[in-house]
């Protein structure tokens, strides 16, 4: 039997399953480049989906929930920061911690900061950095209210909304 499908708009995951840390996207046009990070996050206990690109991310992003996504910068159809802005403009989505796993110009950084990137690791990156940065962002997540607030206290604010005092 196939795994039961979870609901967006909640943790892919309950925190009280053990062993199990979250699922993550990957997105990157590299064949190489995405099966190393999706055979070391899955080492660390991560369900790893693949993208190869933006279009790609922003066409299964709904079907798979992910707590966290990496996104590289430079694809082909849709770049990284592109991506990332396009996700953070969608209710559903723009609450999902976002990182750049890239090697990027300051240029880029400051867009990826404007379009909303919680993070950012720099290529090449040692496997250990990507999985304390993902694991960092996916601990950070707690499912928002339906008003897309976060319970007062917990997580971090949704986009858009002043965190409360």
């Amino acid at each position: 039997m196939g795994k039961t499908p979870t609901r967006c708009g909640s943790p892919a995951y309950s925190r009280r399953v053990p062993g199990v840390f979250g699922r993550v996207l990957v997105v990157d046009d590299n064949k190489v480049i995405r099966q190393l990070i999706k055979v070391n996050l899955e080492l660390e206990g991560f369900e790893v989906v693949t993208a190869s690109d933006g279009a790609e991310c922003l066409e299964i992003v709904h079907q798979v929930c992910p707590d966290v996504i990496t996104l590289d910068v430079v694809m082909p159809r849709l770049d990284g920061l592109s991506t990332a802005a396009r996700l953070r403009s969608d209710p559903r989505t723009r609450h999902l911690p976002v990182a750049i796993v890239s090697a990027c110009t300051q240029y880029e950084v400051e867009s990826g900061l404007a379009a909303g990137v919680d993070a950012f690791l720099s290529k090449p990156f040692e496997p250990a950095e990507l999985v304390r940065l993902v694991r960092r962002l996916a601990d950070q997540e707690e499912p928002p209210s339906a008003d897309g607030r976060y319970a007062a206290g917990y997580g971090r604010p949704a986009r858009g909304v002043p965190p409360t005092p």
